[in-house]
């Protein structure tokens, strides 16, 4: 086969591709990591828990006696590979493989209390072990991705395909735990709005789990659901006018 036919496997990269990419990133609550295993060097894949950093670099808490943890300890490089099967053939359904060199947060840093709010808001229960002294977070930053939407939908996608360099990061990781806080408990019809309209979900008690510059998380159950904003925030101060603007536009819609 000539390198032209090899090349032509790979779709170009456009908005749909690195949106998909980026809603995979979001949704994802668990996947399978692969790291270099230490003792033989041979590729050693695991499942693991995964949320996302405010950008949208994954996150996973682990414990320092799996095998997976030793293995990014002697060597930081490994790949994720997220995406639900749902029903019929798992091969018709997206998914995306991401390179990444992970980075273990310091427990006394902002960057650890920041994903420790985020991963606890996609995995509540991981409360119980979260801060027990062998258990770490890390952050695992993209390198470069393999997104497969499907039959014949293949694209490779850059860190800043996937992650945001929004202007709005710094401020709404200070806003953000507050904002989620108020719209779950005094605008959880809004909220339950967003998921119907917005996500086509079912009625129920959704829950608010995340805002970054892009969008936001749902969650009911195991259920997540991803909501783009119509434009990215520029600026945390953006983010309240968006929320107030999608509840109007979702509760106009329902009532209709």
């Amino acid at each position: 086969m000539s390198d032209e036919k090899k090349k032509d496997v790979i779709l170009e990269t456009d908005a749909d591709a690195i949106r998909l990419g980026r809603t995979l990133l979001r949704l994802s609550r668990y996947g399978a990591l692969a790291t270099v295993d230490p003792e033989d060097g041979a590729p050693f894949a695991t499942r693991v828990a995964t949320a996302t950093d405010l950008d949208g670099a994954p996150l996973i808490l682990v414990s320092g006696l799996s095998a997976h943890t030793k293995g990014l300890e002697a060597d930081p490089r490994c790949s994720l590979l997220i995406g639900e099967p749902g029903k019929g053939d798992p091969l018709a359904h997206p998914r995306l493989t991401v390179k990444a060199t992970a980075h273990r947060l310091e427990r006394d840093g902002d960057a650890h209390a920041l994903a420790k709010r985020r991963y606890l808001a996609r995995h509540p229960k991981a409360k119980l072990y979260v801060d027990f002294p062998d258990f770490a977070i890390y952050r695992l930053e993209p390198e470069t991705a393999l997104l497969n939407g499907g039959f014949a939908r293949a694209y490779r996608l850059t860190s800043s395909n996937l992650l945001s360099n929004s202007p709005a990061l710094a401020g709404l990781a200070e806003a953000e735990a507050g904002a989620i806080a108020h719209m779950n408990s005094d605008h959880a019809d809004a909220v339950e709005n967003y998921a119907r309209h917005f996500a086509r979900a079912q009625a129920g008690k959704w829950q608010l789990t995340g805002i970054d510059p892009d969008g936001v998380d749902l969650a009911l159950g195991d259920d997540a659901r991803r909501v783009f904003f119509a434009e990215p925030l520029s600026d945390a101060a953006q983010m309240r006018p968006a929320l107030v603007e999608m509840a109007r536009e979702a509760r106009a819609a329902l009532a209709a």
